[in-house]
């Protein structure tokens, strides 16, 4: 068992970036994420691993410091709040686009516009969808504690490098900004020139090399070549989906009803499972862990003897599309949420699961 540290969730993403051996970190600080820059930066890292920690200009030039990061093989990443992550769209649609592994995280507020700091799930789609221009996916986990915001960071690290792809950690305020005890693993070595050009082959690693060198590129301007660029990372996407998929079922085995959450909506949720279990209800959670890929099948299978479903999101209704998916629209699925940073109760949530499915009683 590693040592154990009171932190945020930000502060959970920054240690955790620092012990996994990251290259670089290029941000700019927005709140409720800002203790992500602001933790690499009191703990120099560049001291003890060698990593680049550097506050850019602005998002834009962040996204594009991680895009030549990543041409070179390095593990690189960047972190943001909601209209940061706007700005950084076209990047990520770049490095989605050249098949550049990179970490992107999103510590999401309340929206739209510049909205507020409190807790968000509003870009959902966003993440899950494509922010940016073109077919291009991320691999989006979704953490429900400070202990996940650590370890989702190697995880997102090594599906971006196995994908060539980037990853995204959708996060929100609520979980960025608790404190929780956190297991630390031990430090990482940071891989070598000689490693890098190994793993890497794809990667521009500069001369002096004995291999031929590498074009990063996403522009293709034959229409047939684009084509094929598209056809090849789309069977990565649905490669995702088969081998990849990350999900929790809490008393779903002999649920008659299910909730569906994810982040801190998922937490709140559990707690609603056990109001209703008290009450003799059988309810259970069925958490998605990876928003991309969407545990459609694994969902399916748990509604085949289910008389209904209640997505319970902190956003106007984005996840239930993807669960009504899912679900094949066999069953009743339901939407419950709270805007502009407010948060849900477990009570509110029984309620609005009683109104919807058991006449208020």
């Amino acid at each position: 068992m590693g040592d154990l540290k009171l932190m945020k969730g930000n502060e959970a993403v920054a240690e955790a970036a620092i012990r996994a051996g990251v290259d670089g970190y290029f941000g700019y600080p927005i709140t409720p994420q800002s203790e992500v820059l602001e933790h690499l930066m009191a703990n120099k890292p560049y001291e003890t691993t060698g990593m680049v920690v550097l506050q850019a200009e602005s998002e834009v030039a962040a996204i594009n410091m991680v895009y030549g990061g990543a041409s070179c093989g390095r593990m690189v990443m960047t972190s943001s709040s909601s209209p940061g992550i706007s700005l950084k769209q076209e990047g990520i649609s770049y490095l989605a686009g050249s098949e550049l592994p990179a970490l992107i995280v999103n510590v999401v507020r309340g929206g739209p516009g510049l909205g507020d700091i409190q807790p968000s799930q509003g870009d959902y789609f966003q993440a899950t969808k494509g922010g940016g221009h073109g077919d291009y996916r991320m691999y989006v986990l979704a953490p429900s504690s400070v202990q996940e915001m650590y370890d989702f960071v190697k995880i997102a690290f090594d599906k971006a490098f196995k994908y060539r792809n980037p990853s995204m950690i959708l996060s929100d305020g609520a979980i960025g900004q608790m404190m929780e005890k956190v297991e630390i693993s031990e430090q990482t070595p940071r891989r070598t020139p000689e490693e890098i050009e190994k793993q890497c082959p794809w990667a521009t690693v500069g001369k002096p090399t004995n291999r031929q060198r590498n074009i990063i590129t996403s522009l293709y301007l034959d229409p047939y070549v684009q084509e094929k660029h598209v056809l090849k990372i789309k069977a990565k996407y649905e490669r995702m989906q088969k081998e990849d998929v990350l999900y929790e079922k809490i008393k779903c085995d002999d649920a008659e009803y299910i909730l569906v959450a994810y982040g801190s909506s998922a937490r709140i949720a559990q707690k609603t499972v056990d109001i209703a279990r008290k009450q003799g209800i059988k309810l259970g959670l069925f958490r998605p862990i990876t928003l991309f890929p969407f545990p459609s099948k694994e969902l399916f299978e748990v509604s085949k003897h289910l008389k209904g479903a209640l997505a319970v999101e902190l956003s106007t209704g984005q996840m239930v599309e993807d669960v009504k998916l899912a679900v094949e629209c066999k069953i009743p699925v339901y939407h419950f949420g709270r805007y502009g940073g407010v948060i849900h109760t477990p009570v509110e949530i029984f309620n609005e699961f009683k109104s919807k499915f058991l006449g208020g009683i």
